[in-house]
């Protein structure tokens, strides 16, 4: 299956995530000491790129509370993605319906690449975990419709409640919100992989939403200067893997029909 053929991605946003350690000031209280002089470096490294500026409200915050918060966002072009997301401890690579691997991919190391250079004291920049997320939704009416015989049908997903819980009990048996979480053990790259599904909204229409998360933290980092591209790879590939054989059957053929209005990543 290759993601080439899918017309219709049910893709609401990709997400890469660094996160690196902060500075103990006091007890409870933690700030990156080299953030503002690292926002004005990485600022004129990403100007050609990402010439569009936001500073969101969260920059307001003092640096003694912000931190691993967003700050600053920096986009391709008015309202425009990808983005990248600044803030104390922490920096983001966005991107969703545009969003293409190999460009995607670029993007990701790139900014990190920028983010090492710009730092006044790369030896200083002691990473603490990195995550790569795709969120996906897809509409449908779960008060109307049931979540479990959608998830079994369609993402070979199956959970539900003994069906004698709602006899004799006046109480409706589709769920008015559903949420299922799991994590588990991944060897490549070394981390886990996280799947989230819960019921939502996908432009304000009730939807399924699900979110398929590789993240390595502590040990299972590898080394930033020459072993970073090769964990993105393996993250990339472990959720495509996972993406696609839940998506076999019905759903591929949907997001692969130019006819159909769905709207995964790849």
């Amino acid at each position: 299956m290759n993601s080439r053929e899918l017309k219709n991605k049910p893709l609401v946003e990709a997400i890469f995530e660094i996160r690196w350690q902060l500075s103990k000031k006091a007890p409870g209280i933690e700030y990156d000491p080299h953030y503002r002089l690292l926002l004005g470096r990485l600022f004129d490294r990403l100007q050609s790129e990402y010439p569009e500026h936001e500073q969101l409200d969260a920059a307001n915050i003092p640096d003694e509370i912000a931190g691993q918060v967003v700050q600053h966002r920096f986009r391709v072009g008015a309202s425009k993605w990808p983005l990248i997301q600044l803030g104390p401890g922490i920096c983001t690579v966005n991107d969703t319906a545009e969003y293409t691997w190999s460009s995607y991919q670029r993007h990701v190391v790139k900014a990190k690449n920028h983010l090492y250079d710009a730092h006044p004291k790369p030896s200083e920049l002691r990473v603490e975990s990195l995550s790569l997320r795709y969120i996906n939704a897809i509409e449908i009416d779960y008060e109307k419709n049931s979540v479990s015989e959608f998830l079994k049908d369609n993402l070979k997903v199956s959970v539900s409640l003994p069906s004698n819980l709602f006899q004799n009990t006046e109480v409706e048996p589709l769920p008015r919100h559903f949420q299922l979480q799991q994590w588990y053990r991944a060897t490549k790259p070394k981390g886990i992989i996280q799947l989230s599904i819960a019921t939502g909204r996908k432009s304000d229409k009730l939807a399924l939403i699900w979110d398929t998360t590789v993240k390595s933290a502590g040990n299972d980092l590898p080394n930033m200067s020459d072993s970073f591209e090769g964990w993105l790879d393996q993250a990339h590939t472990l959720a495509y893997d996972w993406f696609f054989k839940m998506i076999d059957g019905k759903l591929h053929k949907e997001f692969t029909n130019e006819q159909h209005v769905h709207n995964a990543h790849a």
